[in-house]
């Protein structure tokens, strides 16, 4: 029989987090702070409790005006001997390292503690933990929400918790990887010359790659940076043996400006002469900034943090909700430059701010 990790969503933000955080939630290896998250917020008679695999939703049905949804996820990257939490500091100068401390439980501590606390704000609340958000697309939790009940994530405005270091980030970046195939012929070693190394092809490949300038483009006045990398190089079978392919994996980091086709074509350009073979993609998403709703939660949010909107340059899933049809922005504590690092840490002091900052739009 097992037992359910505990959460108390009354404790201050703190040991909340620390709570969140300790109990292990590699992606595929959520259901124990599933269960846990089920069990906490299932206590509040204030919200509906939903469940599909290890995502969980709570909503509010208050008849507001309006709806939103504020979403985290509850899966790590694997843990490196960063577990469990440990706190160097005091008060809001402290500083919690760990697993999943920006990346992203200290924002879904933010939310627990907002969901438990708030039964009757301004507006009505879906709040959602989900699964599988540092693997395959295919698998991750809120996608799968949005195909086996859509009706569960309807909303006129959604904040994605992801790690800003409490600023606001708007839209993402695309993302799309592919494939650039070089062919040769197999030959022995010792006799090359009879043979075409794949291998030697593909330096036309990395030249135009680090040749290669980026663009940073303006869209509804945020500047995204752009990004081509190769990521993965690979070819041969055997020291002896002249390579008779080699693949260089490239990874495209787009504006949101560009569709997916569109980057696609541009990779293509690049490299002219090449078989290029696109493996995985996803679209970007606008900063959206100029729709009421996300203006409102920028004006609320930003008059507790001070600041400015950012883009946000990674993928996240704000694209998913803007595919949707809903407004999204990037909120919540850490430095996104710290997430899925050994030495992931986040500075107390952030938690209180966001949590504030939320709960001032929620109860405006």
């Amino acid at each position: 029989m097992t037992t359910t990790t505990q959460l108390d969503l009354t404790a201050d933000l703190l040991t909340l987090t620390r709570q969140v955080c300790d109990i292990p939630s590699v992606s595929g290896d959520e259901t124990a702070l599933a269960d846990a998250v089920v069990a906490a917020l299932g206590a509040y008679p204030h919200l509906e409790v939903l469940r599909d695999g290890d995502t969980v939703v709570a909503r509010t049905h208050l008849g507001r005006p309006s709806r939103v949804v504020i979403a985290g996820h509850l899966d790590t990257v694997p843990v490196a001997d960063n577990l469990p939490t440990r706190l160097e500091g005091e008060g809001a100068d402290a500083v919690l390292w760990g697993r999943g401390t920006v990346d992203m439980l200290g924002g879904v501590a933010v939310q627990l503690a907002l969901a438990a606390a708030l039964d009757a704000p301004t507006r009505d609340v879906t709040w959602v933990f989900y699964d599988h958000e540092e693997v395959d697309a295919s698998l991750n939790g809120l996608g799968r929400v949005s195909r086996n009940h859509p009706d569960w994530l309807t909303a006129d405005f959604a904040v994605l918790c992801e790690p800003t270091d409490a600023g606001l980030e708007g839209g993402c970046n695309g993302t799309l990887r592919a494939e650039v195939r070089v062919p040769g012929v197999a030959a022995h070693s010792a006799r090359a010359w009879t043979g075409v190394n794949a291998i030697h092809g593909a330096a036309p490949v990395l030249a135009r790659l680090a040749a290669y300038e980026p663009a940073s483009v303006e869209v509804d006045g945020l500047v995204y940076r752009e990004g081509l990398n190769a990521v993965l190089i690979s070819g041969g079978i055997a020291t002896n043996v002249v390579p008779d392919s080699c693949v260089v994996t490239v990874n495209y980091r787009f504006a949101p400006s560009r569709s997916v086709d569109e980057a696609a074509a541009h990779v293509r350009a690049l490299f002219d002469g090449f078989e290029v073979v696109v493996t995985d993609a996803a679209a970007g998403a606008r900063p959206g900034l100029d729709d009421p709703a996300a203006a409102e939660f920028a004006a609320a949010v930003l008059g507790v943090t001070g600041g400015a909107p950012a883009p946000k340059y990674g993928w996240t899933d704000v694209a998913r909700f803007s595919a949707l049809g809903i407004p999204a922005v990037n909120f919540g504590p850490g430095d996104p430059l710290l997430a899925h690092k050994d030495d992931e840490r986040l500075p107390v002091g952030q938690l209180a701010l966001c949590h504030d900052a939320l709960r001032a739009w929620l109860t405006a």
